[in-house]
């Protein structure tokens, strides 16, 4: 990127150039927005308990706290 070659080697025209940089700039945003939103339903996920599920922090039958050995 630092230089005006193309994979070639032969020079880039500089219409060329533009056109990839405002591609690079529309893909980077474009995966920008799908991270966000991936991060998003993963913290949706996650303030839900699962109502299936039991907390490993559920007291055992003697009182303690701690993991439970099934």
């Amino acid at each position: 990127m630092a230089d005006d070659k193309g994979r070639g080697g032969e020079a880039m025209a500089p219409g060329a150039k533009d056109s990839r940089q405002d591609r690079l700039k529309s893909a980077l945003r474009e995966n920008l927005k799908r991270r966000k939103m991936q991060a998003r339903e993963r913290g949706k996920k996650n303030d839900t308990p699962s109502s299936d599920h039991r907390a490993d922090d559920e007291a055992s039958p003697d009182g303690e706290l701690g993991k439970r050995e099934d």
